[in-house]
């Protein structure tokens, strides 16, 4: 077997893997047309790697080739699936401090954001609940971390959204939206 061999098999195992995963998140997110030619690469490459083991399923390296490159493709393909971030996110904030208004500061900053009063173990507290894109999850929960360090922050996907897209004065998506966004989540029907 020459040297090389093991090396193709990792690489093509992390091919694979990577796109798997990616994939997978593309069929979550309801991205069927990429999806399908995700899973034709994907399943490509795999018939390849596997063949190579099984050519040289007699050399541990090859074999050592194909479990580290499924190793390393897991990483990858998460690493890859994180820049994407595809996909909504609601953040749930719970805010014991009564002296900051979490939502208003937030909804000054261009959010919105649903408030509600709440009871908790030491009295009472704000809740607010906002959708945003997971892309923004991020630089939003640090906000919330400078605003109100003691309020606790849950986060949890969102399959579908509805209701209204905000419109500036000329009833065109506000700029601060992506309007392809809104156009491929809620499409508008003729």
């Amino acid at each position: 077997m020459a040297w090389y061999i093991p090396l193709l098999i990792f690489v093509a195992r992390i091919g694979d893997v990577s796109i798997g995963t990616v994939r997978t998140v593309f069929v979550i997110s309801g991205y069927r047309k990429i999806s399908v030619v995700l899973a034709f690469f994907e399943v490509l490459i795999w018939v390849l790697a596997v063949g190579g083991v099984f050519k040289y399923l007699s050399n541990p390296l090859a074999v050592i080739g194909y479990a580290g490159g499924y190793a390393a493709g897991i990483l990858v393909g998460m690493t890859i699936e994180d820049k994407i971030a595809l996909g909504m996110r609601m953040l749930r904030v719970i805010n014991p401090d009564n002296d900051v208004d979490v939502a208003a500061i937030l909804r000054e900053r261009g959010y919105r954001v649903t408030r509600v009063e709440g009871s908790g173990q030491k009295g009472p507290v704000e809740v607010s609940f906002m959708v945003v894109p997971r892309k923004r999850v991020p630089e939003l929960r640090a906000m919330i971390a400078d605003l109100a360090p003691r309020a606790f922050i849950t986060l949890e996907r969102v399959d579908h959204t509805g209701g209204s897209v905000p419109v500036n004065s000329t009833g065109q998506p506000e700029s601060r939206f992506n309007r392809r966004f809104y156009e491929r989540l809620m499409p508008v029907r003729k």
